[in-house]
């Protein structure tokens, strides 16, 4: 692959379609790693429609940030919003399958980061992750996020047809702000 350079711009509601088809293909992925995508059956089965995510695009509260490759094709995604207590939360990373295992999800999620802070004064990030993802969750603390023993419950009305694990729910993560704002593009 020749070196990528990644530029970010924040979605309008015309890249709807796109983003809804780039997350969806990235919960779908199929990943040889233990635990990277949890139950292949849950993520074979995972859908959002266009609407859900044009309505976070319109939605003031949020912000879509796009990465776009050097051919100005849609290669990651990442959803932000400004929660009390100057919080950044962090949402919805997903990374084209192509460029999967790149580093590019380490830079979207550090170009968030960044974003909070500028836009918003964030000085902590906050996310979730599936419980039964251990591989993800394990990346994620190697970005620097911890696990705050709080829970959230999963959806599992949208699964209805899927075997889930009694206990699976959402693991929370959180962040703390350190160091100085890093030099970013511009959103």
């Amino acid at each position: 692959m020749a070196s990528l350079n990644l530029q970010f711009r924040t979605a309008t509601p015309e890249d709807a379609n796109q983003i809804q088809e780039l997350v969806q293909a990235a919960f779908r992925t199929e990943d040889s790693r233990p635990d990277w995508t949890g139950n292949t059956e849950l993520a074979s089965t995972f859908r959002i429609d266009v609407e859900e995510v044009a309505s976070k695009i319109a939605n003031p509260e949020n912000t879509i940030l796009m990465a776009l490759d050097n051919d100005n094709s849609l290669v990651a995604s990442i959803e932000v919003a400004k929660r009390d207590g100057n919080c950044g939360r962090l949402s919805m990373i997903a990374v084209s399958d192509r460029y999967q295992r790149s580093g590019v999800g380490r830079l979207v999620l550090a170009y968030a980061e960044a974003y909070c802070r500028r836009v918003w004064g964030a000085e902590k990030f906050s996310l979730n992750a599936l419980s039964i993802r251990k591989t993800l969750i394990e990346w994620y603390m190697r970005q620097g996020y911890q696990k705050t023993g709080e829970t959230s419950p999963f959806p599992r009305e949208r699964f209805i047809s899927v075997a889930l694990p009694e206990d699976m729910c959402f693991i929370e993560m959180e962040k703390d702000f350190k160091g100085p704002l890093e030099t970013v593009q511009q959103a």
